[in-house]
């Protein structure tokens, strides 16, 4: 398995969802999974879900401008790191981001989000 076209194909989908239907995001975390948003820590996957649908818009399009990708631990993780811009409905500029995932596989070999930590880039 290729950690890259891993690290790719997670953006895509995760992205791709978000932009889409962010409650469809559940099946990503897990009970133990943790979500720092702009500092907020938010343990569990229906508690990441409510934060993430309860954010105040309702549209929005991510355009990622990279990630990168390391090994983690001997279990077999990675972490993957994501830089680029979001563009919410009605706004006139974007706003840039940074949002780091550590992925864990599943007994069934696909990834787990066990943390994930969002920011806004104010320039």
């Amino acid at each position: 398995m290729d950690p890259e076209a891993v690290a790719k194909a997670f953006v895509e989908h995760y992205y791709r969802t978000f932009d889409s239907n962010r409650a469809s995001l559940g099946g990503l975390y897990q009970d133990a999974s943790m979500l720092t948003f702009e500092g907020d820590k938010i343990q569990g996957a229906a508690a990441i879900v409510s934060k993430l649908t309860s954010l105040p818009f309702q549209q929005c399009a991510h355009a990622i401008s990279t990630v990168d990708c390391q090994p983690s631990g001997p279990a077999g993780g990675m972490l993957v790191f994501v830089s680029g811009s979001l563009q919410l409905a009605g706004e006139q500029h974007a706003l840039k981001f940074s949002q780091m995932f550590q992925l864990m596989p599943t007994p069934q070999g696909s990834f787990y989000v066990l943390n994930d930590i969002f920011r806004l880039n104010y320039a």
